[in-house]
């Protein structure tokens, strides 16, 4: 019994999260209220505050899951087979497009990304520490086949996701496209530069 009470809560849990982003996408994440979402549901916005105490409680959990769904792509990379280097550059261009997709393409869930980052900064630091981790995990596999010389595999990651950070950061990405810089290629092929291993080598092929 404790079972399906425990679905049934997380259901209605995943319920409310699907709505409250339709709605922030829809009408912005200001606009929305709780009791928007309740309507949406056919439910109470007491009943909402029983799953979610605050509406920031339930950014957090969109935002969440927005980020979820770029580290599970990222994941998919990382096992795949292939040379360590095509993999990186995969990875570090996926969490560019997606980023850019989702959330400077469309300014109501931009605003929503940007009050997250305001208010619930501690979700997305956790995200930058998973792709900082899944980034070390394909230069430790570069690593072992030669591909990468990595001294310190922590800090390698590290360096490579600040690097990125103009191309992975929503509001960095918006704010950046007509100033000068480097091209998000040129970006990775320095990176991947800075790892190759002396003897063999690495990058994009000509």
């Amino acid at each position: 019994m404790a079972l399906v009470s425990e679905h049934i809560e997380s259901d209605t849990r995943e319920r409310i999260l699907v709505v409250a982003e339709r709605l922030f996408r829809q009408i912005g994440y200001q606009k929305t209220t709780v009791a928007d979402i309740a309507k949406e549901l056919r439910m109470s916005p007491a009943n909402v505050y029983r799953f979610f105490d605050s509406k920031k409680a339930i950014n957090e959990g969109v935002a969440r899951g927005l980020m979820g769904e770029v580290e599970e792509a990222a994941h998919a990379i990382v096992i795949r087979p292939g040379p360590a280097a095509d993999r990186l550059r995969e990875l570090l261009t996926t969490v560019h497009r997606m980023n850019s997709e989702r959330y400077v393409g469309d300014s109501k869930l931009h605003e929503m990304v940007a009050i997250a980052m305001e208010e619930s900064w501690d979700v997305c630091v956790a995200h930058m520490l998973m792709i900082t981790k899944v980034i070390g995990e394909v230069m430790a596999q570069g690593a072992a086949s030669g591909e990468f010389e990595v001294a310190d595999l922590q800090t390698a990651s590290m360096c490579a996701c600040t690097a990125m950070m103009r191309f992975f950061h929503p509001q960095m990405i918006a704010q950046c496209t007509t100033k000068p810089g480097p091209s998000i290629d040129q970006m990775i092929d320095f990176i991947l530069a800075s790892l190759a291993s002396r003897a063999k080598g690495t990058g994009r092929a000509n």
